[in-house]
């Protein structure tokens, strides 16, 4: 029902991919290849995800190969603020705004970018199911078969960021494409660790562990005082656990795209005035609204923000809001 619902928003936001497309190759040719050369790739997914894009496709009467470039784009795209933080009574309250869009198509009359123009009607809140009970949570797009955003109440609740690297995830793609298939894709990984992980310890071993296709940041709260932390990932391996320790004074998180031990690109610094917001607030006066108001602190809320998600995985509270960034506000 949420494909037959969303399937206009969904072909309206294709149309503008395969126009960037084409004004990047006038000829057409691109969009030719993506039809053709990217559908034989869905059967090669790993289940239930080939599966649900056929079916996706099927529903929305959209090219099953542009169908497939939609969930390829967040592998490479995604440019994200997520914080985990943990309140005076030891509650966990975990946050995120979701960029997406950069350098695809910025219309200079309406001062936006085109991709998450389309984006934001396609933002929707699911709950998966088996035997009528609720297994998790999540926020996504129509469309999307991957999770970025989503909690397990009671248990955990799991962001992804996208982790700027050399061996990014355009590498991970172009290897299986050409057949080398050991990796995950990264929202693939986290909708599987939402499903199938029963514990916060659990899930941050198969977050560590799993070889994947793209590096990433996945930002992972629990239930209990001290569960929360960032993991650094490469494709092959983890870099750093950055865990929360109120002993030394850290009682939140927070990461966007770069390592926490570096300095971000001084383009790019949506850490420093996020940080600055969270320590003004104070542990004392953390909450899912203060949270929401760091969230919406200019340049971490952004030309590119599409949506807010709050959690709060005791009480299995998960919220969203679409977002936008009223001028003058930065592109990024």
């Amino acid at each position: 029902k949420c494909i037959f619902f969303k399937s206009f928003q969904l072909s309206g936001l294709i149309q503008v991919i395969k126009d960037l497309a084409n004004a990047f190759i006038p000829s057409g040719k691109l969009v030719e290849l993506v039809d053709k050369g990217l559908a034989p790739l869905v059967k090669t997914l790993p289940s239930p995800f080939s599966d649900e894009i056929q079916g996706i496709a099927d529903v929305s009467g959209t090219p099953l190969g542009e169908i497939m470039l939609f969930n390829i784009f967040y592998e490479v795209f995604t440019v994200c603020t997520s914080l985990v933080a943990e309140d005076k009574t030891g509650k966990l309250l975990h946050a995120r705004n979701l960029d997406f869009g950069l350098f695809l198509g910025w219309d200079t009359h309406d001062h936006s970018w085109k991709v998450t123009e389309k984006l934001r009607p396609l933002v929707v809140n699911l709950d998966f199911q088996k035997n009528n009970k609720t297994v998790f949570k999540s926020t996504g797009f129509a469309g999307y078969a991957g999770t970025l955003t989503g909690m397990k109440p009671g248990i955990f609740s799991l962001t992804m960021n996208e982790r700027f690297s050399i061996d990014g995830g355009y590498i991970g793609i172009f290897e299986w494409i050409l057949g080398l298939r050991d990796g995950m894709w990264m929202s693939f990984l986290t909708r599987s660790v939402l499903e199938n992980a029963t514990s916060y310890d659990e899930a941050k071993n198969q977050l560590a562990k799993t070889k994947m296709l793209a590096p990433a940041y996945f930002i992972l709260g629990g239930v209990k005082s001290g569960e929360g932390c960032v993991i650094t990932r490469s494709r092959e391996s983890c870099l750093d656990i950055w865990e929360l320790n109120l002993k030394e004074g850290r009682w939140y998180v927070l990461e966007t795209n770069y390592d926490h031990w570096k300095e971000p690109l001084f383009l790019d610094n949506r850490r420093t005035p996020a940080m600055k917001c969270m320590n003004k607030t104070t542990q004392m006066n953390i909450s899912l609204a203060t949270i929401y108001d760091v969230l919406s602190t200019k340049p971490v809320l952004n030309k590119l923000t599409t949506y807010t998600t709050l959690m709060d995985v005791v009480e299995g509270k998960l919220e969203a809001y679409l977002r936008e960034c009223p001028d003058p506000c930065m592109p990024w």
